[in-house]
């Protein structure tokens, strides 16, 4: 079986890719793809991996997990998205170092299914508007307990995607940045699902509707039935141009509350995390999406 496990990041889609990819169960499950409810494997899967604590799991583990979580079910792949899969806000500097605990969490997953095709999808997301809006979400308020020692310009995407390959070798890793989702939104969804490019899908365009206004939205819309891009390239330009136009500024622009930090911090950070896309879209086992 194929299993695509969404791992985060946290504070990266808020469960949107989820609802969309839900929005297409009913069609997946026709071509055997499962996109169950998270009520059904989230606290599982948590559970099992909490308990490994780990060690190697039991024989039949794989199949126990399996059966209850496609309860009636049958298909060819699996999608189970978590943005904590790899950790929870709290315990993202864990040691001091950023996202410790994902490596090994990887490691145990493929440990749970050994024989299964597994691959990882991961968005990822600045760390001057991260790290804030995981603090948010975390047991502090102070920025200084929630990093536990870590230095601010250590912090690289491309270590925790190194350490996860590291620990779990072989298991292709797709990552984005969050930053560019409205652009490649349809493509996301479809990649997670592994269906082709050219499978008709809904929700293609859900979180522009949330960042765009009603009026933009209508004339986008409307725009591409009378004018259907030929290729993601194109149609991905139009995306920019009714932005520029039509966008809410309130859901674009994300305010950075922590009073330690000045805008040299921020500026540090944001270059930093720049500079880190183009090591990671070179890696070697990461597929790379790019508007």
């Amino acid at each position: 079986m194929e299993i695509a496990f969404h791992i985060g990041a946290s504070c990266t889609d808020e469960e949107r890719l989820l609802k969309s990819l839900l929005k297409n169960a009913d069609r997946y499950a026709e071509h055997g793809i499962v996109v169950p409810r998270p009520n059904r494997y989230r606290r599982l899967v948590r559970e099992t991996l909490n308990n490994l604590n780990g060690m190697l799991p039991a024989a039949d583990t794989r199949d126990i997990l399996i059966d209850a979580i496609l309860e009636d079910q049958e298909g060819s792949r699996l999608i189970l998205s978590n943005p904590d899969f790899i950790c929870v806000p709290n315990r993202i500097f864990e040691g001091g170092e950023f996202y410790s605990l994902a490596s090994a969490k990887c490691a145990t997953l493929r440990d749970l299914f050994p024989h299964d095709k597994i691959s990882f999808y991961l968005g990822i997301r600045d760390p001057a508007t991260f790290i804030p809006a995981t603090l948010a979400k975390s047991k502090t308020d102070d920025v200084n307990t929630f990093l536990r020692g870590a230095e601010l310009d250590s912090i690289r995407w491309s270590d925790v995607i190194r350490r996860i390959q590291e620990n779990a070798p072989g298991i292709p890793i797709t990552v984005w940045c969050n930053e560019d989702t409205p652009f490649i939104w349809a493509q996301l969804i479809r990649e997670i699902s592994g269906v082709d490019p050219t499978t008709r899908i809904t929700g293609g365009f859900d979180l522009l509707r949330e960042i765009m206004s009603p009026e933009g939205m209508q004339r986008f819309v409307a725009y591409i039935k009378d004018h259907p891009p030929q290729t993601e390239t194109k149609k991905r330009k139009i995306i920019s141009t009714f932005l520029e136009r039509f966008a809410i500024e309130e859901e674009i622009i994300e305010d950075i509350e922590i009073p330690e930090w000045d805008e040299f911090v921020v500026e540090s950070l944001t270059e930093a995390y720049e500079a880190d896309i183009d090591v990671i879209a070179t890696m070697d086992g990461v597929r790379f999406i790019e508007p």
